[in-house]
């Protein structure tokens, strides 16, 4: 695994030095050293915070950026896969740099609570910025930004009427018509963890059935990828999450374009529980080194200016109220959401994957 290091300065000076190694014979050498010291605690500055991330969005960037500027706090970044990032601090143990562990889902989430890495914390800021539902009940982690599961269907072929809830998509009429990506993706994992939440194992695996008997085809590739057989009629519908529909429509590509043109948008379960949200998140290593940086990292995330970003540059949906999002998503419409706390996903994981085997759902 090649992991990606980076830091993010404040001051001129810094920056100045950066620039003059950029121009040395030995850049690459000196650059990975001076790295290594800030991640391993033995950078210049003392008010440092190590941040392990698998969100890879240069958005981030300016926000990491922003509250280095804002606090004087210097954000060591270190950018991997969620699993391998939770693997690597266990292995690092209590002599582990990392304060802060990000991921893109609270499915992983709830890995790295029951691994054991992170502190509970009791931030008045963020219990107040952020919805009940988006945070662990006990402050083991919280969310930043939300990404809706939503319903695109063949413009041509499904009247919007058709749509309904998730749980439709597993009758008969829709025969032949649904794409979806593999059962292993955490995406489908944690919206099968809140239908065993909301309706018990027995109707999910019955509905992971339905869902395969009604496959177009096997499924292949990610949220993308089933936007765009949508589009050419290789299916009717798919369940993906709504920004990778976002960054299609706002693509200079016109092919993107006229794949966002194809398809439409629906929001599932209106009437009844809502649609199903995901988070990407932070928590705080238990063994944090610089444990009162990384409360005021992952507070600084739920300031309006940061949600704004996110929101604004990533196509999600912000967590804290009153920020604007996207105008492309915007457009989407609003919807109902499942105010199902997000925690009850990842408990419910183990009997997901042994249901979707017994389903056939590769």
């Amino acid at each position: 695994m090649k992991w990606t290091r980076r830091s993010f300065v404040a001051t001129a000076a810094t920056a100045a030095l950066i620039t003059a190694a950029a121009c040395s014979p030995s850049t690459e050498t000196t650059e990975e050293a001076a790295t290594t010291d800030a991640v391993s605690g033995e950078a210049d500055s003392e008010e440092v915070v190590n941040v392990y991330s698998s969100r890879h969005y240069d958005s981030d960037d300016q926000i990491y950026q922003q509250f280095t500027e804002s606090t004087g706090i210097e954000v060591n970044l270190i950018e991997g896969d969620a699993d391998e990032l939770i693997e690597r601090i266990q292995n690092e143990g209590e002599n582990s740099p990392a304060d802060v562990l990000v991921t893109v889902d609270a499915g992983r989430l709830w890995r790295a609570e029951e691994a054991g890495l992170f502190q509970p914390i009791d931030s008045e800021v963020l219990n107040s910025a952020i919805p009940e539902s988006l945070r662990h009940p006990e402050g083991q982690w919280f969310g930043l930004t939300q990404r809706a599961r939503v319903i695109v269907y063949n413009q041509d072929a499904v009247d919007p009427s058709e749509l309904s809830t998730y749980e439709a998509l597993a009758e008969p009429q829709w025969k032949g018509r649904v794409c979806i990506r593999s059962s292993g993706n955490i995406y489908n994992q944690s919206l099968m963890g809140s239908m065993i939440e909301t309706k018990g194992e027995e109707a999910t695996e019955a509905w992971a059935k339905g869902i395969v008997a009604n496959l177009a085809r096997e499924p292949e590739g990610g949220d993308t990828d089933q936007i765009k057989a949508v589009a050419a009629g290789q299916c009717d519908v798919a369940i993906v999450n709504h920004y990778y529909w976002a960054r299609l429509a706002k693509s200079d590509d016109a092919a993107d374009q006229e794949v966002a043109e194809a398809t439409g948008i629906f929001f599932p379960n209106q009437d009844d529980r809502g649609t199903h949200v995901n988070i990407s998140g932070a928590g705080v290593i238990a063994t944090a080194p610089n444990s009162d940086n990384a409360i005021a990292f992952i507070e600084y995330l739920a300031t309006p200016e940061a949600q704004a970003i996110f929101a604004q540059s990533n196509n999600e949906y912000p967590v804290v109220e009153g920020v604007d999002i996207d105008p492309v998503v915007a457009e989407m419409g609003n919807f109902k959401v499942d105010d199902l706390n997000v925690s009850a996903y990842g408990p419910n994981n183990p009997d997901v994957v042994k249901l979707v085997d017994r389903a056939g759902w590769k």
